[in-house]
C-alpha cells in the first residue's frame, strides 16, 4: 500500500505542471506597469490588454506601479508567485540601464524574469530649434565641433534612455553635446521649443507634430532604420553606421512560471499583437509592434545590458 502512494504522489508531481497549463487561466491577471496612468508604457498596455484577455478567457488587470525608476514595479513582479497571473510590461532598456545605474537593485533582470515576447518599439528623435544652424547629423557634428562645450542637449532626467541616447550619440559623433536634464520629456521639449536649450532628445510620437509644423528641426530619428510613423526624416545610423536607441516593451513574468504558461502567453500576445486592427491602432499610437520567442526576449536582454553598461559608465550617470 505505501508503495502505491508513493507512486500515485510520483504521478501527481508529474502530472502537476501539465495540469496547471491546461486549466490556466481561471483567474484575472495582473499586467504591471512600472509608470503611472496616461504614460506611453500605459497606452500601449491598454491598446492590447482587453483583446489580449479575451484570447485568454480570463480579463486583464491594469496596475499601474510608478516609482524608483521602474524598480517598485520589477521588484514586486521578481517576487510574486510564479503561476502566471503576475506579468510585467518591461521597457527593456530601462531595466538594462538600471543594471548599471544602481549599485544596489532588489533584483536581477536575467535571473528573475521568465521572457515571455517582445510587444512594441518607438523610436527617440534628435530634434534642434530652427534657430540652430545645422539641418542634419553631419551638420551638428560639424556645429559642434566648431563650438565645443557650447552645444546642449535637454532629456527626461539623468540615466534614463533618452539621456543616455544622447551620450551614446556623442560617443559615436565624437563630440561633446552638453547634457541638460529635466524632470521629464515634455518640459525638456517645451524649452527646446523656446530656444532655452538648443536640441533635446525626444520621443519620435511627441516632437513629430512640432516637426511638422516647421518649430522644431528634426536631426534623426534612434531606430536602426527610419520609423514608419515619419519615413521622411533619416535615421541617426544612416550617418552613424550601428546607432540605435530604441524604447523597446517586452511582456515578462517572475523567473520559474511553468514553460506551458510562458508559450501559452507568448503564443497569445503574439496573434494579438498582429490583428490587424490592433497593430493599426498601435502604430497610430506611434508604436511599431514587434514580437518574439522567450528565447529571443532573454537574449536581447542580455544584450541590452551589455550595450549599456559602458554607456552609463562613461556619462556618470548614478541614482544611488
Amino acid at each position: 500500500m505505501r508503495k502505491f502512494i508513493l507512486a500515485l504522489s510520483a504521478i501527481g508531481v508529474f502530472l502537476s505542471p501539465i495540469s496547471q497549463a491546461q486549466t490556466y487561466p481561471n483567474q484575472p491577471i495582473k499586467l504591471i506597469i512600472p509608470f503611472a496612468a496616461g504614460g506611453p508604457s500605459d497606452v500601449l498596455a491598454r491598446g492590447f490588454s482587453q483583446k489580449l484577455g479575451e484570447s485568454l478567457g480570463q480579463p486583464i488587470i491594469i496596475d499601474n506601479k510608478p516609482g524608483a525608476g521602474t524598480n517598485l514595479a520589477a521588484d514586486f513582479v521578481a517576487k510574486s508567485k510564479a503561476d502566471g497571473y503576475t506579468l510585467f510590461l518591461m521597457m527593456v532598456g530601462t531595466q538594462a540601464i538600471n543594471e548599471s545605474l544602481y549599485k544596489k537593485l532588489n533584483y536581477n533582470t536575467i535571473k528573475d524574469f521568465a521572457p515571455i515576447s517582445l510587444v512594441a518599439s518607438s523610436s527617440l528623435m534628435l530634434v534642434a530649434n530652427p534657430s540652430v544652424p545645422a539641418k542634419n547629423v553631419t551638420e551638428l557634428i560639424s556645429y559642434a565641433k566648431a563650438n565645443p562645450g557650447k552645444v546642449n542637449f535637454g532629456s527626461s532626467g539623468t540615466g534614463t534612455p533618452l539621456h543616455l541616447g544622447g551620450e551614446l550619440f556623442n560617443v559615436q559623433a565624437g563630440i561633446n553635446l552638453v547634457h541638460v536634464p529635466y524632470k521629464g520629456a515634455a518640459p525638456a521639449l517645451t524649452d527646446v521649443l523656446g530656444g532655452q536649450i538648443q536640441t533635446a532628445m525626444v520621443g519620435t510620437p511627441a516632437a513629430l507634430p512640432y516637426v511638422k509644423s516647421g518649430k522644431l528641426t528634426a536631426i534623426g530619428v534612434t531606430s536602426l532604420k527610419r520609423s514608419s510613423n515619419a519615413p521622411e526624416i533619416p535615421a541617426i545610423s544612416e550617418t552613424l553606421p550601428k546607432f540605435e536607441v530604441e524604447l523597446v516593451y517586452a511582456m515578462v513574468a517572475p523567473a520559474g512560471t511553468p514553460k506551458d504558461i510562458v508559450n501559452k502567453l507568448n503564443s497569445s500576445l503574439i496573434s494579438v499583437l498582429n490583428n490587424p486592427e490592433i497593430k493599426s491602432q498601435l502604430n497610430s499610437k506611434g508604436f511599431d509592434v514587434i514580437t518574439s520567442t522567450p528565447d529571443q526576449l532573454g537574449d536581447y536582454i542580455k544584450s541590452e545590458i551589455a550595450k549599456w553598461a559602458p554607456i552609463v559608465k562613461k556619462s556618470g550617470a548614478t541614482a544611488d
